[in-house]
């Protein structure tokens, strides 16, 4: 406590004395003086109080402060006057010779948005038509593309934009999920919407994640997953504008989805044949989500009777099919709605291989067996010291690319689930595939797995005299949809540019042997571009073998790239890469067993 008065001139400043000398304790002196202080009082008498108090010492006291937790109340976008690339400096017409002319937009008409009929407002429609053209936004590097999209692939986003309800229904191969992921990176950057719900297989969770940070790096994105608690915290968060989920999962949160403060601006469904049974619990649960704008995705919109188109519709717009409606009517009606392209219609776009790599997770099954086998595996070569070979190696590699393929306990496979996803679809589309493995016993189960669509078999087991048999049924018969062959079986001296589809189940040593076996379908006289997946686990040695693969086809494309010959890339890992690749070193004076 302290007192304060002000001081006459003549009187003297405040002391302090201390009263004893230990350190903890001090004396404070005030004086107080009626007759120049506030205290007016005639009764009190001037007088000095002396007060014992206790020493100040400066403490430290550590406090910890909650981490800042950040916010995204919005995207920011350059108006769309900036989009539009400048325009050149006037400049003599001597000054422009050679100059390279710009590749996108010369030659071909702009993609430009335009309004869909159901856009009455004239306001509205203006919005939309005076937005600039796509391949305009693009080329002036406003918004970084990791390719430049195929003028195709603009029209799609072009389409997409302005649709509250639409149907991106392009062959397999052709980029539907660049498209959409485009589209909403668009919409959000615009402010057109803020909240996005993605639904997908479970199976293809962790693509969309991916492909969303190869086109939209800078957009949060989330997949809900985990705990009931942690999924409704996901679900409820306004900070991730984009949520990945799974159709089972959507059943089993049904209540958060439909509670009255839950509202998406987009849901997007991909593979959305799966809700064309109008009456199944997947499209009730959907269809009850809250939303402004719902898109479909897939490549087979009507897979055995127009009735499937009606199922998608009532997702998108409640009513506006019916069952039982005559073709014609449903075309003229849907027809602004659906925009569907296939590979030979975009031909001229297109090059003449896509190449789709199918990035998977494996199951926690996988997951168990592959790590037991490679801890158990690594420790083992260890031991080995100087007796260690290259053959060690091998066998321990060829073990966890099996695993890879197949758990061998459960028989669980992530490739397969995706396989047959791919295949249901490239069946319905009425085309044919091939499936490629380096082992008979996975192209077995394979076979079992895809009885619906008519499996052929070619590979080591089969007989000579039958294999030419076997092709001729798979090109002539129209319930065959798949041949599965081995590597070495199919590598060389077949024909089969009928095959618009090639899946590599799993990865060759040597690229060359890839592409001689993709070149069974991509040959001339193909009736169109040839679309190549190659499935590969992540986080696995699949992995690790093509970082250093694509690292050497990267060194061997710089080397003769400015030559003109183009000998076989023949880039398979060397002794000291297959070491490499469990961390090991090579023993010396060691030879390639």
């Amino acid at each position: 406590m302290s007192f304060f008065s002000p001081r006459p001139a003549n009187s003297k400043p405040l002391s302090s004395k201390p009263l004893s000398s230990k350190p903890a304790m001090s004396d404070l002196t005030a004086e107080i003086d009626t007759a120049n202080s506030w205290i007016t009082s005639p009764v009190l008498e001037p007088h000095v109080c002396k007060l014992a108090m206790s020493a100040i010492e400066p403490v430290s006291i550590p406090i910890r402060l909650p981490k800042l937790m950040t916010a995204t109340r919005g995207f920011l976008f350059p108006d769309a006057a900036r989009w539009i690339p400048p325009r050149d400096p006037e400049a003599s017409p001597s000054s422009r010779v050679g100059k390279e002319k710009p590749k996108l937009g010369s030659g071909r008409k702009h993609n430009r948005i335009k309004p869909p009929s159901d856009i009455v407002k004239l306001q509205d429609r203006l919005y939309y038509l005076l937005q600039p053209p796509l391949d305009l936004l693009v080329g002036s590097g406003q918004l970084n593309f990791p390719f430049n999209p195929f003028p195709y692939q603009l029209d799609g986003m072009a389409f997409l934009f302005p649709r509250y309800a639409g149907i991106l229904a392009d062959e397999m191969g052709l980029g539907k999920t660049m498209q959409a992921i485009s589209t909403i990176r668009l919409l959000l950057c615009s402010g057109e919407v803020r909240s996005v719900l993605m639904v997908c297989p479970k199976p293809l969770v962790t693509n969309w994640l991916r492909e969303f940070s190869v086109w939209a790096p800078e957009i949060p994105i989330a997949a809900i997953e985990g705990s009931s608690a942690k999924r409704e915290f996901q679900w409820r968060s306004p900070q991730i504008p984009v949520k990945v989920a799974n159709y089972e999962l959507l059943m089993r949160d049904q209540s958060i989805l439909t509670d009255d403060s839950m509202h998406f601006d987009l849901v997007v469904l991909d593979e959305a044949q799966r809700i064309k049974n109008r009456t199944s619990t997947t499209s009730h649960v959907v269809r009850s989500i809250p939303r402004t704008r719902s898109w479909a995705l897939t490549g087979t919109p009507v897979e055995n009777c127009p009735d499937d188109l009606v199922g998608i519709f009532e997702f998108l717009s409640p009513g506006y099919l019916k069952p039982g409606m005559p073709m014609p009517q449903i075309a003229k009606q849907a027809g602004d709605y659906i925009l569907r392209r296939t590979k030979d219609m975009v031909l001229d776009d297109m090059p003449p291989k896509l190449y789709r790599d199918a990035q998977l997770d494996l199951t926690p099954e996988q997951w168990s067996t592959y790590e037991s086998a490679e801890k158990e595996g690594v420790l083992y070569l260890e031991n080995l010291e100087q007796s260690l070979t290259i053959q060690h190696v091998f066998e321990l590699v060829l073990r966890l690319k099996q695993i890879c393929n197949f758990d061998p306990v459960t028989g669980s496979s992530c490739k397969l689930e995706r396989l047959v996803a791919d295949i249901e679809e490239v069946a319905a589309s009425g085309k044919k595939a091939i499936v490629f493995s380096q082992w008979v016993k996975s192209l077995e189960k394979i076979r079992d797995a895809l009885q619906p669509f008519g499996p052929l078999e070619y590979h080591g087991k089969i007989p000579q005299k039958k294999r030419n048999t076997i092709i001729d049924q798979f090109k002539e018969d129209p319930n065959s949809h798949v041949i599965l062959m081995s590597y070495g079986a199919g590598s060389v001296g077949l024909n089969l540019q009928f095959c618009e589809y090639v899946f590599l189940f799993d990865r060759w040593w040597n690229p060359a042997i890839e592409d001689q076996a993709i070149n069974r379908a991509h040959r001339l006289g193909a009736k169109g571009a040839v679309t190549v997946t190659k499935m590969m686990a992540m986080g696995t040695i699949e992995q690790r073998i093509n970082d250093v693969l694509d690292q050497k086809r990267e060194m061997f494309d710089t080397l003769f790239s400015s030559s003109g010959d183009t000998p076989a890339r023949n880039v398979g890992l060397s002794r000291e890469e297959i070491f490499g690749l469990f961390d090991l070193r090579a023993p010396c004076g060691k030879k390639v067993a």
